[in-house]
C-alpha cells in the first residue's frame, strides 16, 4: 500500500486551494439564460462524476499514479456536486408547485 508523505499531501492541499481560488473555466458568460448556466453545471457535475470513476477504476486496476488521498477527494467532489444539484433541483420543483397552487 502507498504511504502518504505529509509533504505529499500538503502539496495536494495546495494545488486544490489554488483550484478553487481560480474562476471556473465552465462559468456562463454575462446575460446568459438560466437554463444555459443549468446544463453548463450540470455538465461539471457530470464530469466531476466520470473523473470520480476513472480515477478508482485505475487505482483499483494499478493502471493509474493517483494515491488513495486523490480518488478519495475526487469522489466527495463529485458526490457533494452531485448533492448541491440535487438541492437546486429540489427547490425549483417546489417553487413550481407553489406558483402552480396559487389562485389566479
Amino acid at each position: 500500500m502507498n504511504e502518504i508523505s505529509p509533504e505529499q499531501l500538503l502539496s495536494q492541499i495546495r494545488s486544490l486551494n489554488q483550484q478553487l481560488q481560480s474562476p471556473p473555466a465552465n462559468e456562463a458568460a454575462p446575460g446568459a439564460s438560466f437554463g444555459d448556466m443549468f446544463k453548463a453545471s450540470l455538465d461539471s457535475v457530470n464530469e466531476a462524476q466520470q473523473h470520480s470513476s476513472d480515477l478508482k477504476v485505475g487505482f483499483e486496476t494499478g493502471n493509474t499514479n493517483a494515491t488513495l488521498a486523490e480518488v478519495m477527494i475526487a469522489s466527495q467532489k463529485a458526490n457533494l456536486s452531485f448533492r448541491a444539484v440535487t438541492e437546486v433541483r429540489n427547490k425549483l420543483v417546489t417553487a413550481y408547485q407553489d406558483i402552480m397552487n396559487m389562485p389566479v
